[in-house]
């Protein structure tokens, strides 16, 4: 892995949607969005419906549309989404 990236790992209740590098993650926080970083400070916070987006370190950006709230969870230079449900 790569110095400026970190491992995201999105989850839903029925599958893994993926798991792997990244270099940036921006997700719908409650009040307003988030962007994460490589090495970005522990953070445990809810998560409203929304547009997460997650750029790969060869540059390329993937969209991923919460349909319902989630749990967002940052600590040792991994952070997980565990999201109700995607897509709608």
């Amino acid at each position: 892995m790569e110095a400026h990236s970190f491992t995201l790992e999105i989850l839903t209740p029925r599958k893994r949607i993926f798991t792997g590098p990244v270099t940036s993650l921006v997700a719908p926080g409650e009040l307003g969005y988030l962007g994460i970083l490589a090495n970005h400070a522990p953070l445990v916070t809810p998560l409203a419906p929304g547009k997460v987006v997650v750029r790969s370190p060869r540059g390329q950006t993937v969209t991923v549309q919460s349909a319902k709230a989630g749990l967002l969870e940052v600590y040792g230079n991994k952070a997980t989404l565990l999201l109700d449900s995607v897509g709608g």
